[in-house]
């Protein structure tokens, strides 16, 4: 057992530690006078998000880039609240280049068919995709031009944060999210993508039309950004790029119970088993295999079969390697001030992650209204 936890300890100590170098590599990107230059195809799918929107459209009239340069294309996905009229309103009164049409259902994954639906019915040559519920800052689009005009990608993923909130279960998310960018920037800059995030995801509508888009993911309701990110890293791994940008950042909403967080969370897991990227299911193995032997070298030392110190190195070695990702994160999204909470917040994650990994692999979840297993509606 002791050499067992010795390896895996190890070899998280070194896939973390590299994710640090790789978070390094990546340059922040600073945003300068370059003209405006591309076109953007903004998409938004939605379903009951009144709630929420009134953020999102304040952030859009917010926008500096020019107007004739982007539109936003709204995608109804059935939605039964106020949603519509908000976005109709909103689009009378300050905008001419938003669009609202309704969701065109061909598969099991209402996001992804949303997303092609407004890919077809775009002007524009670059697709950048958010969330109902997120905040845009106003450089947004101006970071994403400037980035394609220096580097010439074809799909860039870019940064995403949780708004400010002093409850603990926002700080908990916040220290998780930024635990994912960490890991996400990292990944990039070992030259081994694996995640993003469609809150702020861009690509050619060429790419997406080249590579068929979501072919052959359709039957797994989440991971339009994942999949995709596996088809353009195969076929085009040197114009994948992370926009590690300040101006570039959005923020979305934290789950606001620890049921939706849970619940959330599920969600995500239930489509890792369709991961194609081995760099990916390796990642997840060994950071579960590391939160799993937390908790049962805790429970063995608790009942005299394992020895307290051996846990406690174990658990010096992570909260370290783990610390030092998070604060790299933290820095750059100038979120220190939640690094206060990280000693609590890192005792309970090892719980939290097992049990939704396990529980994933039988309970069903609500998202939007709807009832998923295994990613499935």
């Amino acid at each position: 057992m002791v050499l067992i936890g010795i390896i895996i300890t190890l070899v998280y100590l070194f896939l973390i530690g590299c994710f640090v170098f790789g978070f390094d590599k990546i340059k922040p990107f600073k945003l300068g006078n370059t003209p405006p230059k591309n076109t953007f195809s903004v998409i938004v799918p939605f379903r009951n998000e009144a709630e929420n929107l009134s953020g999102l459209l304040e952030s859009i009239d917010a926008l500096e880039y020019p107007n004739p340069l982007f539109e936003i294309i709204f995608v109804d996905d059935d939605s039964h609240d106020d949603s519509l009229n908000l976005i109709m309103g909103f689009s009378a009164n300050t905008q001419d280049n938003i669009k609202v049409i309704k969701n065109e259902r061909t598969s099991n994954s209402p996001k992804k068919d949303a997303i092609t639906t407004a890919v077809n019915h775009s002007k524009n040559k670059w697709i950048v995709t958010t969330d109902a519920d997120c905040i845009l800052p106003k450089y947004w689009l101006d970071s994403f031009d400037a980035f394609i005009q220096k580097t010439n990608a074809k799909c860039i993923a870019a940064p995403i944060a949780y708004a400010h909130s002093n409850r603990f279960l926002e700080q908990f998310q916040l220290l998780d999210i930024l635990s994912l960018q960490g890991a996400t920037i990292g990944g990039f800059g070992i030259k081994q993508p694996f995640l993003c995030n469609g809150a702020n995801f861009g690509y050619e509508k060429a790419l997406f039309q080249e590579l068929k888009g979501f072919e052959g993911n359709t039957d797994i309701a989440s991971g339009d950004d994942i999949f995709l990110l596996e088809k353009v890293n195969k076929a085009y791994p040197e114009q994948l790029h992370y926009l590690k940008c300040e101006h570039a950042i959005v923020k979305t909403q934290p789950q606001p119970s620890w049921k939706d967080l849970i619940s959330q969370r599920i969600r995500w897991a239930a489509k890792t088993s369709a991961y194609h990227n081995w760099f990916g299911k390796f990642t997840g193995l060994i950071v579960l295999l590391m939160n799993g032997l937390v908790i049962l070298t805790l429970l063995l030392s608790i009942f005299n079969d394992f020895n307290f110190k051996i846990w406690g190195y174990i658990l010096t070695i992570k909260f370290g390697i783990d610390f030092l990702l998070i604060y790299k994160a933290a820095s750059f999204f100038n979120k220190k001030a939640v690094l206060g909470h990280f000693v609590f917040g890192s005792v309970i994650y090892p719980f939290f992650s097992f049990y939704v990994a396990f529980v994933s692999l039988f309970k069903t979840y609500k998202w939007k209204g709807r009832t998923f297993k295994n990613g499935i509606s």
